[in-house]
Parts: structure tokens; sequence; C-alpha cells
């Protein structure tokens, strides 16, 4: 299996699905799925832009919407997780995983899917440490603290990510894994990136919780993006454990080293999309406990027997067969050819998808106002006082500028990778 994987997207889906047209061309190979390492930026219309955290020059609606509404669609199976520049009341629709568009599959906020027998896991977001231990507090529209806080990484999805225990074949994180930069070439990433050394001294560039989850996971391999440039290293697990690959990648402008062809071993295709069985357990187990509010979730709480919701998910699978729900639209698409000024109905949407993906695991609804208040009234003791005080890693978030980039967007040239 051939896959290509991108670093920051952008919103610029038309220029990476021309690239790979023309590494198909030129290479003369077939690429079976595309993978993104987060700031997808999924903006179905000017509503979504309000939730964007990216500097108003970059707000433009870009290429998504075009996929969204189906007046594109996407040439490759696309497997994609969040960033710290998303339409972030979109993903938040999509908490568990979803088609944002057809051919096009959002993660979640913290997942696992199988792509014919490769096995995908993903976190979405960046670490902040004062927001780690915080419950997923955020309500829409989001004010000017939520916007931010919203795609900080939780303990609660890297609590449920490090109960897996099957082999993981790839993952990925915006962020890379703190500690990363002592198994690669830090000299010419110095050279690139002179201003990351104080971070890198400090032992503050990166994820504290990917670097575990990585300890834990042992996945084959490990993409990650966020700081805009290239950088590889080769993790050893132990003296004698297994190796992780780490790769991450630059944001998708010309001349930028935002895109990589890996081949995988892989059962013979065509390959589509499915649920992984332990995923879902692991889903049911700890939903139970989702943390709506600043409250620490308490993990104790989680009830629910872990053989027991294995069991249900096999019988419920092998029932109505693994492949996720179908992709639904919610929200009004962009036109660009409408004079009218659109009025868009405030609040947040419940996505099909996620109402019927937790019906098949027979969970409750817990992403809005209303399912907030009607858990509030039955767990009231289900939460423990966040242990989270100031951060120490409270660096600017990478901005979608760096010093050395233009300032806008320009067109990709097919013959860059």
């Amino acid at each position: 299996m051939k896959i290509a994987v991108e670093g920051c997207m952008h919103g610029d889906l038309d220029n990476v699905y021309a690239t790979l047209f023309h590494l198909q061309e030129v290479e003369k190979i077939k690429i079976d799925l595309l993978i993104c390492c987060g700031d997808f930026q999924a903006v179905r219309n000017e509503k979504d832009l309000e939730s964007l955290n990216v500097p108003h020059k970059y707000r433009s609606m870009n290429s998504f919407w075009k996929y969204y509404s189906g007046e594109k669609a996407a040439p490759f199976p696309t497997i994609f997780i969040g960033g710290n520049h998303e339409a972030s009341n979109y993903l938040w629709e999509l908490y568990y995983g979803g088609w944002a568009a057809p051919q096009i599959y959002f993660l979640g906020f913290a997942g696992i899917i199988k792509f014919g027998n490769v096995r995908i896991g993903g976190l979405s977001g960046i670490y902040k440490a004062h927001h780690y231990y915080s419950g997923h507090h955020e309500k829409l529209p989001y004010n000017e603290q939520d916007i931010r806080s919203i795609y900080h990484v939780r303990e609660y999805d890297v609590h449920k990510l490090m109960q897996v225990q099957e082999p993981i074949d790839i993952f990925l994180s915006h962020d890379w894994p703190l500690g990363i930069t002592d198994c690669g070439n830090l000299e010419n990433l110095l050279r690139e990136k002179p201003f990351f050394k104080q971070e890198i001294q400090e032992g503050t560039l990166g994820n504290p919780a990917a670097a575990d989850l990585m300890a834990k996971l042992r996945p084959s391999y490990w993409f990650s993006a966020h700081l805009h440039c290239k950088f590889s290293a080769l993790v050893q697990h132990g003296d004698d454990g297994p190796l992780t690959r780490f790769l991450a990648l630059d944001k998708c402008l010309p001349g930028r080293k935002f895109l990589q062809v890996i081949e995988i071993e892989s059962e013979t295709g065509p390959y589509d999309l499915h649920y992984d069985e332990e995923w879902l357990a692991i889903t049911r187990k700890f939903n139970p406990i989702f943390p709506r509010t600043r409250m620490r979730a308490n993990f104790s709480d989680a009830k629910l027997d872990k053989d027991e919701c294995r069991q249900f998910v096999k019988n419920k699978l092998q029932m109505r067969g693994s492949k996720p729900f179908e992709f639904v639209q919610t929200a009004p698409c962009h036109s660009p050819t409408q004079s009218v000024v659109k009025i868009f109905p405030s609040g947040h949407y419940r996505n099909p998808q996620t109402e019927a993906f937790l019906q098949l695991l027979g969970l409750q609804y817990y992403l809005d106002a209303a399912a907030q208040l009607e858990e509030s009234s039955q767990s009231s003791g289900s939460f423990l006082s966040s242990a989270a005080g100031s951060s120490d890693y409270d660096t600017e978030d990478i901005p979608i500028e760096d010093v050395e980039d233009v300032d806008e967007l320009e067109e990709i040239d097919n013959g860059e990778t």
C-alpha cells in the first residue's frame, strides 16, 4: 500500500491533490491513501471562518468547501487529524470521527481507524499544560478564549489512547512528541530553525502526552506537522524493542517539503475504511465519564467492564458491518456566486453520523448544552478538580506564517513535493 503523508494542509486541497496526480504520473505509481497531519481547515461556509483561529488575512474559504458541497470529489481517500488552525465548530460535530466530506475522514479528537488491514491512530490538537487536565468545557459560539483552548489536547482523550493494547501501524499527531529531537539530526534542524534551540534545551519543544503515547503504543510510523519543517528520527523502544520511524513535514507551499510517499506492507486492495473494534470498546467504556466542564475526568468512575464492552462491540459490528456511517451535510455550503448575505443559524449542529455512532454503541450524546445539563443532573459526583496549574510551556502557537514565509499562499508548482 502506498500512502502519501502531508504536513499542514491549510485548506489547500486542490493543490495537494494536483501534486499527487503529478507524482503518480512521474513515478508511475498508484497512491492508495492521503494522510494529513493537521491544520486541515475544513471550512464549509463563512460561519465556519468565525471559529477558525488564524490571523484575519488568512481567513479565506480555500478549497475544502468544494468537496463538502459535492462540486468536486476527493480523488484519493483522505484521513486527517485536527491541528491548531481548524474550523473547530465543524470538527466538534465529529468529535468521535467521521466523514467531513465524501472520501475525507476526520479521525476525531482521538481515534483509531482501519484502512484495509492498516491500523491508523491519531490525536488532534496541540499541547498546552494549563488546559491538559481540563474537560471539554468550550461552548458554541466560541469566545476569544474558547476558540483557542478548544484545540488543546486533553488528558481524557490521551487516557483513552493509552488503553490500546493491539499494534498500531501509523500514528498521527499535529505537534511533535517531546524529546523526539534527540533521536534525529539535531544539528541540521537547528541550522534550519535556530530559534528552536532554547525550547529544546529547556525540554519544552513538543508534546509530553504524545511522547507518552509513543512509548506506550510503539507504532511502526509516527507522522507530525506544526513546526513547518521536515524532520526525521528513528526511535528505539528498549534495547531489543521495536522501532518507530518518525517524520514531520512542512506546510503546503512552493519549494517546501510538505509531502512524502511511503510504502507499507498490507493486504492487497481495493481498500476500504472500517471501524476499529478495540477503539470502539474503549470509547464505550469511557464515554459515560465524558468531561464537559473544567473539572478533570475521574477515570475510576468508568465502571463498564472492558471485556464486556469488547463483546458488545463485536456483536454490533457483526450485525451492522464495520464501515463508518455515511457522510451527511449539516450546514449550508459556501456559494461564490451568491450575492445575498447568508444568515446562519447559531449554536451546534448534531451530526447524524455522530448520533448514529453513539446509538450503535449504546451511548449518550454529550456534545451540546442540552446534553450537558442532563449530564450534570445525573452525575454530579463524576469529576475531580483539575490538578493543572499555570503552564510552564506557554509559548505562542506556531502561526500560519513564520519568518521565512510569503504573506499569501501561492500556487503549488506541480513539480514540487
